[in-house]
């Protein structure tokens, strides 16, 4: 008999078992579709040995009902989905869900509870990094505060460890305060802040920072925020105990009162949290240490933990880093974007908010921003930045649309076309006003406070674009002193004044160091990488607009616009840099020239006397003459800035490549190292000023 045949057989034999079985019984469900039984007869038998053969039998000699499959029906006997076959292994089948079913379980996601899940995204992804983030976002926001209000800061950073991984941490400013109304939002809900919407240079972007650690902390010790802000001395000081609801990202008011503080306006802002202090790189000593750096004017208390095992009766250390400039930063002005750096998508909504607002004012003189947003070219002219009516008609013509077009009549077409002319037109940069650099002489007193070094140099480029945001990059290197010669030169980098301390080799500025062929500048630089040297490298990038990387703002994006920027301010210094090496190089190979002659000057005197008479005294005098006016760069004497101190002691040329440069300082290899911690060093046991600025600087 063939296969087939037996197949066909089989099929009709079991065809005919389940019409005997008749109707369903409570153990066993009717199979009434004869399509079912025909794909559960035809489906190919388990092999079936021992004690199943023998029952499989005897269902199939008496004609008692067989047992069902467990599993394969529900508890009400209804049949399984289409396609279900017997289950295996045990597991119960995949029952169909409804698409009504699916729908119940959709619900809306708040900012504030998708970040608690991935608190990651925002710096917290370690009991370290969390410190770190906390202090960091409240050192930032204290920072800006006081600089938007015209004043000096000054900063208090208080860590106090309450167990093994258990920190209070308090941030206080000399700032104008919050208004009472704003307190819970600022610090209890995320995306709320006045940055995001603008085009200003600022530390903070987003709103995310203080209110996720807020929320950091509510998540780790269930403790609220505490935040008292006073505003003017007249006033008393608002104290709140804020909570974040995560579900509605609202803040939920846990306290609220009135107290008397000893400063007259400011705020503090306490969070306690579970963490992890540690020193070394990548550590909150680091963070306010590099903060001193790239914000000179400001004067900053901070006490670290005590080092005991919790605490225990071990005295915390207290740093003072004090304010190494009067001066603030430049005053940034807010600017439109540029039509370079535009989307079509924010165009068209930008589009539609301009009809919108000309609809309202229908019927009214309004005023002269209003009247002139009215039509097309009116609205290219006051929604963004560089755009001239010459310019806004040119781009018009570009996209075949009137000048005097309404923009509530565009249609999606038109600004399509409007979109590809404003990319086309010629336009000029935008404004750099919004900019506030370091500067180059803040950069060198950042440097000389916090680096002992021997060699100081800086630059400040001028501003550029990326996607039509306006920036600039600066650069400043410490050389020599104390630092280590026999490791790679270490990078530190900010943004915006804001050290970046994670993610260093996924960022531009990283990237821009190793594109450098540093063996033209003096330095070794084995396998291509970091060169080694005794050499700090500190790169700033200031922005409107920051390309992080990620929401947690650790590194820059790779740009090819900041990258060669950055590259060119690298070059810039190293010639600087290169130029003092070969300097010291020379003075080192005149200075062993001169040892040498010296060495044997009083036998070549004696020689040359009994050859010719003369007397010896006077040739060794002669000669020695000689031999200083041969070597004599080994004695010049170059102030802090480079210039020879005796010029008419100088060989012609000494001093004259970094003669007179304000962007360079010499300091005397040495001198005495400053009392307290400095930046690099180990920490331990540490105590006291962190300062250098107003010593001697010479360099012999």
């Amino acid at each position: 008999m063939s296969a087939a045949r037996s197949r066909r057989e089989g099929t009709r034999d079991t065809l005919t078992l389940f019409e005997q079985l008749g109707p369903a019984t409570p153990g066993r469900p009717a199979i009434a579709d004869p399509q079912q039984a025909r794909a559960v007869a035809v489906a190919p038998a388990e092999p079936t040995t021992g004690a199943a053969a023998r029952a499989a039998a005897r269902v199939g000699g008496n004609g008692s009902s067989p047992t069902p499959p467990a599993g394969n029906v529900d508890p009400a006997g209804n049949e399984p989905p289409a396609g279900n076959g017997p289950p295996r292994g045990g597991r119960a089948p995949r029952v169909r869900v409804t698409a009504e079913a699916l729908a119940s379980k959709q619900r809306d996601i708040s900012v504030s509870e998708f970040f608690a899940k991935n608190r990651h995204l925002l710096g917290f992804d370690n009991k370290r990094k969390a410190l770190l983030t906390t202090v960091k976002e409240a050192v930032d926001n204290a920072l800006d505060a006081c600089e938007e209000a015209g004043i000096l800061p000054d900063l208090e950073v208080l860590i106090d460890q309450l167990a093994e991984d258990r920190f209070r941490v308090t941030v206080r400013d000399n700032g104008p305060g919050i208004v009472k109304q704003q307190i819970p939002n600022i610090f209890g809900k995320l995306l709320y802040g006045s940055k995001f919407h603008r085009l200003k240079m600022s530390r903070g972007q987003q709103g995310i920072g203080i209110s996720a650690a807020g929320m950091y902390g509510l998540m780790t010790t269930g403790k609220p925020i505490h935040v008292t802000s006073r505003t003017s001395p007249r006033k008393p000081a608002h104290h709140f105990q804020i909570a974040i609801d995560t579900t509605k990202n609202r803040p939920d008011i846990v306290h609220d009162e009135e107290q008397d503080v000893p400063w007259e306006r400011g705020t503090a802002a306490t969070i306690e949290l579970v963490a992890t202090y540690a020193k070394g790189r990548q550590s909150v000593d680091e963070y306010i240490e590099q903060t001193a750096i790239a914000n000179p004017h400001a004067r900053i208390t901070y006490r670290a933990p005590q080092t005991g095992a919790g605490g225990d009766g071990v005295s915390p250390v207290v740093r003072e880093f004090p304010r190494a400039s009067e001066d603030l930063p430049a005053e940034t002005r807010e600017i439109q974007p540029h039509p370079h750096g535009i989307e079509l998508g924010v165009l068209m909504k930008m589009v539609r908010e301009a009809g919108t607002k000309g609809r309202r004012e229908e019927g009214t003189k309004g005023g002269a921003d209003g009247s002139a947003a009215r039509t097309l070219s009116g609205f290219l002219q006051s929604s963004f930045s560089r755009v001239s009516a010459r310019v806004a008609d040119e781009i018009c013509k570009k996209a075949g649309l009137s000048p005097r077009a309404r923009p509530a009549t565009l249609s999606p077409q038109d600004i399509e076309k409007l979109y590809s002319a404003m990319q086309s037109v010629r336009i000029m940069a935008p404004p750099t006003d919004c900019l506030a650099p370091i500067g180059v002489r803040a950069l060198l007193a950042g440097l000389l406070k916090e680096v002992k070094a021997e060699f100081y140099t800086a630059t400040t480029r001028e501003p550029a674009v990326y996607r039509g945001n306006p920036f600039l990059i600066e650069v400043g290197m410490a050389y020599g002193g104390s630092l280590p010669a026999d490791e790679p030169a270490r990078i530190i980098r900010f943004a915006n004044r804001v050290p970046l301390l994670y993610q260093q080799s996924a960022c531009a500025a990283f990237k821009s160091v190793t594109d450098v062929d540093w063996r033209n500048y003096a330095l070794s630089q084995p396998g291509g990488g970091l060169p080694v040297a005794p050499l700090v490298v500190m790169i700033h990038m200031a922005s409107v607009w920051v390309p992080f990387t990620s929401e947690s703002k650790e590194a820059i994006a790779d740009y090819e616009e900041i990258r060669k920027e950055m590259k060119l301010a690298l070059q810039e210094c190293g010639r600087k840099l290169a130029t003092y090496i070969r300097r010291r190089k020379r003075q080192r190979l005149e200075g062993e020239r001169r040892s040498i002659f010296e060495r044997y000057i009083q036998d070549v005197a004696a020689a040359l006397a009994a050859i010719s008479g003369a007397n010896a005294s006077k040739l060794a005098v002669g000669l020695q003459a000689i031999a200083r006016r041969r070597t004599a760069e080994a004695d010049v004497r170059l102030d802090e800035d480079g210039r020879p101190i005796d010029a008419k002691a100088s060989p012609a040329g000494a001093g004259d490549e970094l003669s007179g440069d304000e962007s360079t300082v010499i300091v005397p290899e040495n001198e005495a190292p400053p009392e307290g911690d400095v930046l690099f060093e180990n920490d331990s046991g540490a105590s006291g000023v962190s300062a250098t600025a107003g010593r001697k600087r010479r360099r012999r």
